[in-house]
C-alpha cells in the first residue's frame, strides 16, 4: 500500500480509497471462496488493488481483475508490478463488464458501474458474493448531480429484493451488499 499511496501523490492523484475503506477491502478479500474472483472498478493508481491483493496474501486461487477507463492513470497502476492472478484491464467498465463473468467480491468505485450501468455491476456477482460502494457520504458534494446519483445508488441497494445491505459510516460512506444465494 505504501508503493500504491506514494505513486498517487507523485501523480497529485486524489481519489484513492482511504485506509479504513482499505482494510475492509482486505479482510473481504481474504473471505473470497477458493476459485473465487474479484473485481474492482475504478483503478485508479492501484491503492484499493494493493489492499485486496494484500488481504488475499500468497493466495494463488483467486483471480482479481481491475478495470480503468483512463489510459495514463493506467498506466501508473500497472507499474507496480502486480502477482500473475491480477489482470488490469484498460477501458470502458459499462462496454467490458458483460464479457468478464460473475465474481465472488466487487469493489465498485468509479462512477461507471456505480452511477451508471448498477445493474450490470449486480448481474456479475454471483449467489453469495460481496458488493462494496463507497462514497456514499462524502464530506462534500461535487456537485448537485453527484449528490442525485448517490441518493439513486443508495436506494437501489438499499431496498433491492435480491441484496442483504447495510450502510457503513467509514471513510467516504461504504454499503456493503450481499446477494442472496
Amino acid at each position: 500500500m505504501t508503493r500504491a499511496r506514494a505513486r498517487a501523490v507523485d501523480a497529485g492523484f486524489t481519489q484513492s480509497s482511504d485506509g479504513a475503506t482499505g482494510e475492509l477491502l482486505a479482510v473481504l478479500a481474504a473471505a473470497v471462496p477458493r476459485g473465487g474472483r474479484i473485481l474492482e472498478i475504478g483503478t485508479g493508481v492501484g491503492v484499493g488493488l494493493a489492499w485486496l491483493v494484500a488481504g488475499l496474501g500468497a493466495r494463488t486461487d483467486v483471480e482479481v481483475v481491475s478495470l480503468e477507463q483512463d489510459p495514463t492513470v493506467a498506466v501508473l497502476a500497472a507499474s507496480h508490478g502486480w502477482p500473475a492472478r491480477v489482470r488490469l484491464i484498460t477501458g470502458d467498465a459499462l462496454a467490458v463488464l458483460p464479457e468478464l463473468g460473475r465474481f465472488s467480491l466487487i469493489f465498485a468505485d468509479a462512477p461507471a458501474g456505480k452511477w451508471t450501468g448498477l445493474d450490470g455491476t449486480l448481474a456479475a456477482l454471483e449467489p453469495g458474493g460481496v458488493l462494496l460502494v463507497d462514497d456514499m457520504r462524502p464530506p462534500v458534494w461535487a456537485s448537485a448531480d453527484h449528490e442525485a446519483h448517490t441518493r439513486r445508488v443508495r436506494a437501489t441497494l438499499l431496498g433491492h429484493a435480491t441484496l442483504v445491505a447495510t450502510e457503513l459510516s467509514v471513510g467516504s460512506g461504504l454499503i456493503v451488499c450481499t446477494r442472496r444465494s
